[in-house]
């Protein structure tokens, strides 16, 4: 079977999708291939299904092209740099940071990460019109090709190709760049997964809109205001937060955010109440001890600074939560138990019933004043409640700055407006654990990575970055290009290293994953893409006999990645006579020139002779293949019954 894993000229605007449908629902389609849509509404109907007549979407100049672009195939390699990865503290590291264009790249993980990702954090361009977003393509379509392709007529494929050319930012271009990158990224969420994303006003509404479409509305979890500076401007509104919009990859198999580690906390904090109250009876002894404790641990604990309380079921504060808000509540008493007279009414009454605040009375779950003049609380016990994630942050947006002063001394300002990596470490702490994989493809100077590293050093977890950042060219004006950084990607890859030398250099007992591995995506030779119609010409389109070990490692790498092998797996060597072969996970890829008879038998020997070796698919690069080549070894591999039993299944792949 012939395979051309970056062929794009059947890919259409709808063609995956179609092919979705025709897999699971192939009584929807007549004998001639067109789809009859009151079949699909019989079958929901059935599974009583509402089928809702209301109906609206975001349009946009381009729309139809950025979902020819999420499509495609990618279009080129992808590189392992080997002397990176291959040094001591990144040999089997299982983070990743990944050069090149972010959907590119997206493409290529989207067979081995498929559903492996626990959370997406991105801070894509705002579209400002100051932080030099413009939209970059340099897809070589003709206006027929892109009315042919998109489903659309050529006076929008000439407006479409128009904006595509001319490096636009308006917002119909910056909804065609962003779409084709989130449809890819959903992929890779796993069921349980969330995507965060970073956006100011400039864009908010269209990208809540695009989200719905491209999520699903009913998996929007809400909006993170960010208060993080102070926009001082006199002829405006002042500007002091950014959103981050939160959407789950299907919220009825999303489990409630629970902060990281806090199971452990919750376990804590009861011990401690009790402990310190046994060791110190007097309330306000035992307050003042504690809060020695808490300052020395709040490391461990996050932010409890309003937990000022401590009883023997742990820390606690009070909350207006009895009040009722907005209308008339309930009316009663409720007896100070130290005055013996009713307590100061809230102003609209309580929100509970009295039946229910005896509940709360009889479990001690009331906190009242030092005399009835006080408006009586709600207990609320840290370890109940922690595990919200509040909708509003308050942190200095400086703090990234500082952040990146602090790893590059040399330097004023090596990175424009990065985020603190606090903030992403709170969003990683509810939303992942343990080993968990963080994926940011707008990666910038690495702050997302940066925040995954402390948070393990942090709760001694082994969760796994992967960041990817294109290699866009640093200003010669600026500070980072003078001090040697080309491109934005140098600075991400140095800060990566910087933060775990400064982790090494504490000697601290953490003995997790500080390495990471680089991977590049790169353009594959002239003709590597061209059709292939006759394959007995195949050697006049493209020699594959001439790529070097550097393009031959590439398609191995993308290969790798497409056959469902994560990037970070070193695959094993195999000698086949005098041919080199790499093999793992039943994989057997043949990709050099020259393989001969005596390979060949000494393939079916291994393939006999060792226990371990069962290659279920073997793989040839099909350029360096002749047809008889192909033929002889299809024809050996099924003639042969080996001991195994095993169905060998030959690919030749382009």
């Amino acid at each position: 079977m012939d395979e051309k894993i970056n062929d794009n000229s059947g890919v259409t605007a709808n063609s995956k999708q179609v092919e979705v449908l025709k897999k699971y629902f192939p009584q929807c389609f007549d004998k001639h291939g067109k789809f009859l849509p009151q079949k699909l509404e019989e079958i929901v109907k059935e599974d009583n299904v509402e089928l809702s007549k209301e109906s609206y979407s975001l349009n946009w100049l381009g729309k139809s092209y950025a979902r020819l672009l999420a499509n495609q195939n990618p279009r080129t390699w992808l590189a392992e740099d080997k002397e990176h990865n291959q040094q001591l503290e990144n040999q089997n590291s299982e983070n990743m940071l990944i050069k090149g264009d972010n959907l590119e790249a997206l493409k290529h993980l989207v067979n081995a990460y498929s559903e492996k990702v626990k959370m997406i954090y991105i801070d894509p361009p705002y579209n400002t019109g100051k932080d030099g977003f413009v939209y970059q393509d340099d897809r070589k379509f003709t206006e027929d090709e892109i009315a042919r392709l998109a489903g659309i007529d050529r006076v929008e494929a000439k407006r479409i190709l128009d904006f595509t050319q001319s490096k636009a930012n308006s917002h119909s271009a910056w909804l065609t760049f962003m779409y084709p990158r989130l449809y890819v990224a959903r992929e890779l969420l796993r069921k349980d997964g969330v995507i965060f994303i970073s956006i100011d006003d400039n864009e908010a509404s269209q990208l809540k809109l695009l989200c719905d479409q491209v999520m699903g509305e009913e998996n929007h979890l809400g909006s993170i205001i960010w208060r993080n500076a102070t926009d001082n401007n006199p002829s405006n509104i002042a500007t002091e937060h950014e959103t981050i919009l939160v959407y789950a990859r299907s919220k009825k198999d999303l489990e409630p955010f629970w902060k990281s580690g806090y199971s452990e906390i919750k376990e804590l904090l009861v011990t401690v109440g009790s402990s310190f109250l046994d060791k110190y009876p007097e309330p306000e002894v035992c307050q003042r001890e504690y809060s020695k404790w808490f300052r020395k641990n709040k490391f461990q604990l996050g932010e409890l600074d309003r937990y000022k309380y401590i009883d023997v079921d742990g820390i606690y504060t009070g909350s207006q939560s009895v009040h009722n808000p907005g209308k008339e509540g309930y009316r009663y008493d409720v007896i100070h138990p130290t005055t013996g007279k009713a307590c100061k009414e809230p102003l609209m009454g309580y929100r509970f019933p009295q039946t229910k605040m005896d509940e709360l009375l009889a479990d001690d779950k009331i906190l009242f004043g030092e005399d009835h003049n006080k408006i009586i609380e709600l207990k609320v016990y840290a370890k109940d409640y922690l595990d919200k994630l509040s909708s509003i942050f308050e942190l200095d947006g400086r703090l990234g700055a500082n952040e990146l002063r602090i790893l590059f001394p040399k330097f004023k300002k090596v990175f424009t407006n990065p985020k603190p990596s606090e903030l992403i470490a709170k969003l990683i702490s509810f939303a992942t654990d343990e080993s968990d994989i963080i994926l940011d493809f707008f990666a910038g100077s690495g702050t997302t990575a940066h925040a995954v590293i402390k948070l393990n050093e942090r709760e001694g977890k082994s969760r796994k970055y992967i960041a990817i950042q294109i290699p866009e060219l640093c200003d010669i004006k600026s500070e980072a290009y003078k001090a040697g950084y080309k491109n934005i990607f140098q600075i991400t890859k140095e800060r990566l290293v910087r933060v775990a030398n400064v982790i090494r250099a504490r000697n601290t007992p953490f003995d997790g994953d500080l390495g990471f591995k680089v991977y590049e995506t790169v353009a594959a030779p002239n003709g590597y893409l061209d059709d292939i119609k006759d394959l007995n010409s195949q050697q006049t389109l493209f020699d594959g006999s001439k790529c070097d070990k550097f393009q031959l490692d590439a398609v191995l790498t993308t290969w790798q990645a497409y056959d469902g092998i994560a990037l970070t797996q070193t695959l094993d060597a195999v000698e086949l006579d005098d041919y080199s072969a790499q093999y793992f996970d039943q994989n057997l890829y043949l990709l050099q020139a020259g393989f001969t008879t005596e390979a060949l038998k000494a393939l079916i020997e291994k393939l006999d002779g060792e226990k371990a070796f069962s290659p279920s698919k073997v793989v040839l690069f099909g350029y360096n293949f002749s047809s008889k080549h192909q033929r002889e070894i299809k024809e050996a591999l099924s003639s042969f019954a080996n001991k195994k039993s095993i169905d060998v299944d030959v690919k030749v792949r382009y």
